[in-house]
């Protein structure tokens, strides 16, 4: 079978099919093994961690997943210890890194960033976060818990609760889940709804859909509950943002209408949209999602350079 991640820039997961998508999965689930054998097969590569915005998980997968396939990592996560902070553009810097990697890894809190990067490099580049656009490694690793959790897509009914319009994490995930044939519920304050565009292509895709803004109405109904945080600093202004905080708290009484079998995501951090009552439920995987993201990350890392 061929690899379609080959030397390939990954930006969006709208250019990814869903084979490609499954592809990956699949190659996912090989990296328990190696991440327990401790292969060496990037041990001729070097990865760039362009980090211009604050993250914990994105970055520190990447770094483990390169580290465990036996490559090394150069890169920052502070950009005032960069030269961006003495002026330099992200041309510049972006021009100067490419000499000293294989592949870039950036998060940048502007929209585009992860493109134009792709644009200007001759190396493969990562989106590891562009402003409220997209997070397409979040929203890999997000479906292949879904599927390693539950067995399967097809059929499910998902919830997704709380900033579907600034949340980057559910823009890379629709055009993701509208490749299945499943049932999605979009929760959320009138402002923080999904996007036009978004709804656009799931009418597009055939996705049956729905919009409410009480998730206890629906609760009941789903097989998926992803919840996300509301966005502080995605916001134009800081009244904008208090006027929606605090919207959605899932707790052992809002659970109380829920499935047992109910699986309960998070793509972190959390603020104070999930009591940490919840945190001792079976159904809370949350904490788990980090350890798909470590094995979609060295997959996806692997594929790139093809090694495998």
């Amino acid at each position: 079978m061929t690899n379609p991640f080959a030397g390939k820039n990954v930006l969006s997961t709208k250019d990814f099919s869903k084979h490609d998508v499954e592809y990956l999965m699949e190659t996912a689930s090989k990296m328990k093994d190696m991440k327990q054998d401790g292969s060496k097969v990037l041990s001729n590569k070097i990865m760039a961690s362009m980090f211009l915005e604050p993250s914990t998980r994105t970055r520190l997968s990447f770094d483990a997943a390169m580290k465990r396939l036996g490559g090394q990592v150069v890169g920052f996560s502070d950009w005032e210890k960069s030269s961006f902070h003495k002026g330099e553009t992200l041309s510049d810097t972006l021009r100067v890194v490419e000499n000293y990697a294989d592949v870039v890894v950036l998060r940048s809190k502007y929209e585009g960033a992860a493109r134009y990067a792709a644009s200007i490099l001759e190396i493969p580049v990562i989106n590891a976060g562009s402003g409220s656009q997209e997070h397409p490694t979040q929203a890999f690793l997000d479906l292949a818990c879904i599927k390693e959790e539950k067995g399967y897509i097809d059929g499910l009914t998902i919830g997704l609760c709380g900033d579907l319009h600034y949340g980057r994490t559910v823009h890379s995930l629709v055009p993701l889940l509208a490749r299945y044939d499943i049932t999605l519920v979009l929760i959320s304050p009138e402002s923080l709804g999904l996007r036009d565009e978004d709804k656009a292509s799931l009418k597009e895709s055939g996705v049956t859909f729905k919009e409410v803004e009480l998730l206890e109405t629906v609760i009941g109904d789903l097989d998926c509950l992803y919840m996300t945080r509301i966005q502080r600093e995605r916001f134009p202004s800081e009244e904008d943002y208090r006027k929606v905080r605090g919207f959605y708290v899932l707790n052992q009484d809002t659970l109380k209408g829920a499935s047992d079998q109910l699986l309960l995501m998070h793509p972190l951090p959390r603020i104070n949209e999930i009591d940490p009552g919840v945190d001792a439920l079976p159904q809370a995987v949350y904490f788990k999602q980090p350890m798909h993201g470590l094995h979609v990350r060295m997959a996806l890392l692997a594929l790139i350079f093809d090694i495998l």
